[in-house]
């Protein structure tokens, strides 16, 4: 059975409260600036880090010692508790007190998401809405990126930072209330076993069983793909081309327009074929696409290249989520997306930098070529792991 205004209501709240996150992000590197000046971006990127490190370490081990809570009560919870974090910043006198904030706040957001993705599948009961409710989560994340700095420089000319994070605290207030709408399932029975069984029971199932294995896999490629362009747009553009600072926002508009080309066409795909041959094929384009960057760099050929790698990217991750909704038990779901999630980011970990220093140590060339090999490698144990579409024991 689908309860679809319920899905509706909790997709709403998840939409403004990821609105209201995006618009707080930039708010926050002015706070940022007025509180250490010319450090500023040393104060920020170790933010970053400690979201990051939120959601790879310490989000994972929340969600699971919350699985027991009504996930209703749970979201609502983590909604306020965002907010207060906001109502909190423009009081802050140290950079330590923002980075406390910050990683209290990263915390909620990633169980807020693990808790989201986890209760979806049981509002929709039908395959064509839960994959069409997968690409609206992808494209509502695409779309934010560059909406909320939109909205947050018009905010800064009738408000102060103060009053932006006032106005985006009440927007997490209004996600609640969205949220207080909805009639969410009961929470299923965690898995038994002491705390440390149920911490390290995600992980434990997704090295276990080689259809998961091969999901890690596919996180490895779709995380080098995402690198090189996150990494190296600004240097291939600015650096190698020696082009402006609009041609670099372009190459990053043509990623996110080919992830949403890719988000919006992947649930009429996954209706008619198998989601290991999507994934697969998105890992392909994904190796093309870097290979092709070995051929040389030209500004037309990397915005088709980055449209690829945006478009690859979703079909090799996204299906991953459905396939843990098949495969997982109801009180293992939220355990496995925690893992899903916290895997990704490990990859995104490693091959940020590994992106990086083969920028930096060779010529743009090698690294595509170097980085579809790897690339390359990792679909083929992909293959070799999930040789076709069984439902595996676990």
């Amino acid at each position: 059975m689908s309860d679809k205004a319920s899905y509706y209501r909790l997709f709403a709240g998840y939409v403004v409260a990821q609105v209201a996150t995006g618009i707080a992000t930039v708010a926050l590197t002015l706070l940022a600036f007025n509180l250490a000046g010319d450090e500023a971006g040393a104060v920020i990127g170790t933010a970053l880090s400690l979201k990051m490190l939120a959601y790879v370490l310490a989000a994972p081990v929340v969600s699971i010692l919350t699985a027991g809570i009504r996930r209703r009560r749970l979201l609502i919870a983590l909604d306020l508790l965002r907010g207060g974090c906001l109502l909190l910043l423009p009081f802050v006198a140290a950079v330590w007190q923002i980075h406390a904030i910050v990683f209290v706040f990263a915390l909620a957001s990633a169980t807020f998401t693990f808790v989201y993705l986890a209760v979806v599948p049981y509002l929709l009961g039908d395959e064509a809405d839960y994959y069409r409710s997968l690409a609206r989560s992808r494209v509502a994340a695409e779309l934010e990126g560059p909406i909320s700095p939109l909205l947050a420089g018009l905010l800064m000319v009738v408000l102060s930072v103060a009053g932006i994070f006032s106005l985006t605290a009440a927007g997490f207030v209004l996600s609640a209330l969205l949220i207080r709408a909805a009639r969410l399932p009961l929470t299923p029975a965690p898995p038994s076993g002491g705390v440390w069984r149920r911490l390290t029971r995600g992980p434990r199932l997704f090295v276990a069983t080689p259809t998961f294995r091969a999901i890690i896999a596919l996180d490895v490629v779709a995380a080098l793909g995402t690198a090189m362009v996150m990494v190296n747009t600004v240097v291939i553009i600015q650096g190698v081309l020696d082009r402006e600072v609009g041609s670099t926002a372009t190459a990053f508009a043509f990623l996110g327009g080919g992830s949403i080309l890719g988000a919006l066409v992947l649930p009429l795909v996954l209706l008619r074929i198998k989601d290991r041959h999507v994934m697969l094929a998105g890992a392909l384009i994904v190796v093309a696409s870097l290979a092709s960057g070995a051929l040389g760099v030209g500004i037309a050929g990397l915005l088709v290249r980055w449209t690829a790698i945006g478009f690859g990217v979703v079909w090799t991750i996204t299906p991953a989520i459905y396939v843990i909704r098949r495969l997982a038990r109801p009180s293992d779901l939220q355990a496995m997306m925690a893992a899903q999630m916290t895997l990704a980011n490990v990859c995104l970990l490693i091959a940020f930098p590994v992106a990086g220093f083969l920028g930096a140590w060779t010529s743009m060339p090698a690294t595509f070529l170097i980085l579809a090999a790897l690339s390359g490698l990792a679909t083929l144990i992909m293959i070799r792991l999930w040789p076709e579409d069984v439902t595996p024991d676990i």
